[in-house]
């Protein structure tokens, strides 16, 4: 009995390693699952909100009036401060750096800002495009109706058109009314001289 137990797993074996070493294929129904990032997640559109926001206060003169106002203190405090309190000696290289740091990020805001306008423009311009050609179809549709309108009018009678032919109408009727008062006037005389006739004859 144990060297029938021993073949048997002996059998086993060769199945249970390849189906550990077979690849197993991702299942289509379900997710896959959430990679981890090394980069922290942002929302982009708050961050584009944010940015238009800032290259708006950019372009405004209060921006600039903060500005001035602080970089005429910063120089006054580092040429008129005592020596152990100034933190930028002349030339001032720290105010520079500050300056070109501002500005190096000044410009890709601005530029965002202005790509999220021109995306704005572009989606407004579709929707007018859009606006503009179901305005024309409506126009082309109003138009049509309006020239079968037309038509059918010129087929329908109208109220001179009507007057005209009753007026015709009773023209003919009255001439059709004498024409057999005349006819039988005719016949009268006619009946009267034949009868006449009769008499002188008797």
């Amino acid at each position: 009995m144990a060297p029938e137990h021993e073949t048997g797993t002996h059998e086993r074996m060769p199945a249970g390693a390849t189906a550990t070493t077979r690849p197993r294929t991702p299942r289509l129904d379900q997710p896959r699952p959430p990679r981890r990032r090394i980069l922290p997640e942002w929302d982009p559109e708050a961050f584009g909100r944010l940015s238009e926001r800032v290259a708006r206060f950019i372009g405004t003169g209060r921006f600039l009036v903060w500005m001035t106002v602080v970089v005429v203190v910063w120089v006054l405090w580092n040429v008129f401060a005592p020596h152990d309190l100034r933190f930028d000696n002349y030339p001032f290289i720290f105010l520079t750096l500050m300056l070109s740091l501002q500005a190096s990020y000044a410009a890709p805001l601005i530029l965002l800002a202005q790509n999220r306008q021109d995306d704005r423009a572009r989606v407004d311009l579709a929707q007018d495009r859009k606006q503009n050609e179901r305005s024309i179809a409506d126009t082309e549709y109003l138009t049509r109706e309006i020239a079968a309108l037309r038509i059918g009018l010129g087929e329908v009678a109208t109220r001179d058109w009507i007057r005209s032919e009753l007026q015709d109408m009773v023209k003919e009727l009255e001439g059709r009314r004498d024409g057999h008062h005349e006819h039988s006037a005719f016949h009268a005389v006619t009946a009267e001289r034949s009868r006449r006739r009769d008499a002188d004859d008797r």
